[in-house]
């Protein structure tokens, strides 16, 4: 755990150079919907993205990475199979696992899915909206598909409770993001309204996130780092000339190219950040 209580620029820039020095091997098991926004964003990132999910060359596959992201936005038995291999894997050596638990609290098989790969597999970072992680956490959510519905009011809390009873550090998208271990929970203002209006960006928040914890050593830092540097490319990338939701998207891409090249100078992060539990 951390005792940190906020993010500096310092601390920020740091954290890309040591991405860029590092270039990690992030193995992401992802659904075919966001595949290659998902590769593209952690080269973005200056990681290297390896998409291997079949069985066999999964796991072989998590010996060599620098952390893993599994996404069940899509849930054929194969990939199940080769999720929990690589999870596995990657615990034997002591390396990052990043779970996406996609709609889950939408149906019984994706809530047996997410099940079965929390009692298997010890997960360094837990990262979905308000009502998966709400349905992780046994309490009631609203889940259509797989958005998030509905009101949220103790989410802070519910994440903690999550991060308390898995050891992960737990990550809850929305409005706005909050990031909690078993200590703590932090609210996030950062981010854009246009974010939503791209298929997948949550999935490339989860690859986001394997790209930090795979370069950092304190795996709640690269969730709060994570998270930040993702919110703060989606403002960027509203400031940019754009005329829908596709335009965005491109710019989306371009600014975390272009921040995870910079030292983030010229960064209010102090008002961003609020300790809430």
């Amino acid at each position: 755990m951390t005792d940190s209580i906020d993010v500096t620029v310092d601390e920020l820039a740091a954290s890309l150079r040591t991405i860029a020095e590092t270039e990690p091997l992030v193995q992401s098991l992802t659904n075919e919907v966001t595949i290659n926004d998902v590769a593209n964003l952690i080269l973005h990132w200056d990681g290297l993205p390896v998409m291997a999910d079949t069985p066999g060359d999964a796991g072989e596959m998590a010996e060599l990475a620098s952390a893993v992201h599994v996404n069940t936005g899509q849930l054929p038995e194969a990939k199940v199979e080769a999720m929990r291999e690589a999870g596995r894997a990657a615990n034997e050596r002591g390396i990052p696992v990043v779970l996406d638990p996609v709609g889950v609290g939408s149906t019984p098989s994706r809530e047996a899915v997410a099940e079965r790969l929390l009692s298997e597999i010890e997960f360094a970072i837990i990262k979905g909206n308000y009502g998966e992680i709400s349905a992780l956490a046994g309490v009631e959510a609203d889940v259509k598909g797989v958005e998030s519905v509905g009101d949220y009011d103790e989410i802070e809390r519910t994440a903690r409770s999550l991060a308390d009873s898995t050891g992960a550090t737990v990550v809850a998208s929305g409005v706005r993001d909050v990031v909690a271990d078993s200590d703590s929970a932090y609210r996030l203002t950062v981010g854009h309204e246009l974010l939503g209006s791209v298929v997948g960006t949550g999935c490339m928040l989860g690859a986001t996130l394997a790209v930090f914890a795979g370069a950092l050593e304190d795996e709640h830092a690269a969730a709060l780092q994570g998270t930040v540097a993702f919110g703060l490319a989606g403002e960027r990338a509203a400031d940019l000339p754009h005329e829908g939701p596709a335009s965005y998207r491109t710019n989306f891409h371009d600014a975390v190219a272009g921040f995870a090249g910079d030292a983030a100078d010229d960064l209010d992060l102090e008002s961003r950040l609020e300790r809430v539990v």
